[in-house]
């Protein structure tokens, strides 16, 4: 067994452990392996134990595995900052986008999914803690950009996404879920159908698992430490 089937094993058994304690099942949480800056052969390795679902941050990284890795049916998510000079590339490559945060990044898009492929499966990235450095829309214009997402033809609006700030503390680590949770809520109540929260990395999954998480994006807990250049 690899280093990185060995710390797959791992992760998954983490997230049926934290599944069960918060009286969840454990296939209510998809594992989505973060791959950025590392190699194609990471995430074949990945692959071929079992883990089928990766994301990526950096649009020109991203397009040279899908390319090399084109023989694996990979289920490609984008989880990074976007920029409107690579709106097409991402509409063309992944099958979901966690990380769109104004709207006129998803009319471009929308507009930009080829015609013979599914809509885009989206989620919006809320900026939880208020941070300055960090993309995501504000909590309270939260539901002006959900509605008008939900209405482009070529994006199906799935749910939120954020990234709180870090922090060591498990019992705060608990918060900025909760709050996601309830502007997720908010919405379904306002007459969106939405069903997922993307939230929880390697150090704080579990605090998001038990918040209602359905999908977690782990990195170094599965490929090790990363190395940026």
């Amino acid at each position: 067994m690899t280093t990185i089937a060995s710390n797959l094993q791992a992760v998954r058994a983490a997230i049926i452990d934290a599944a069960t304690g918060a009286g969840r099942r454990a296939d209510e949480v998809s594992l989505l392996a973060v791959s950025k800056t590392f190699a194609q052969d990471a995430v074949r390795d990945a692959y071929q134990a079992g883990q089928t679902r990766f994301a990526e941050s950096y649009v020109q990284e991203a397009l040279g595995k899908i390319s090399a890795l084109h023989d694996l049916p990979i289920e490609w998510h984008y989880i990074g900052p976007i920029q409107s000079n690579k709106t097409r590339a991402i509409a063309e490559n992944f099958a979901w986008v966690h990380s769109v945060d104004r709207i006129n990044i998803a009319e471009r898009l929308s507009a930009q999914r080829p015609a013979h492929l599914p809509p885009i499966q989206v989620c919006i990235q809320v900026n939880i803690s208020g941070e300055g450095s960090k993309s995501g829309v504000s909590p309270d214009q939260l539901s002006i950009l959900a509605q008008a997402i939900a209405k482009l033809p070529g994006l199906k609006l799935r749910g939120l996404m954020a990234i709180p700030a870090p922090v060591d503390n498990v019992a705060a680590q608990h918060l900025p879920f909760a709050q996601l949770r309830e502007l997720f809520n908010q919405l379904n109540q306002q007459g969106l159908k939405l069903d997922t929260l993307s939230m929880g990395m390697s150090h704080d999954f579990a605090a998001a698992i038990a918040e209602g998480a359905t999908i977690v994006r782990i990195g170094s807990a599965i490929f090790g430490q990363r190395e940026y250049p």
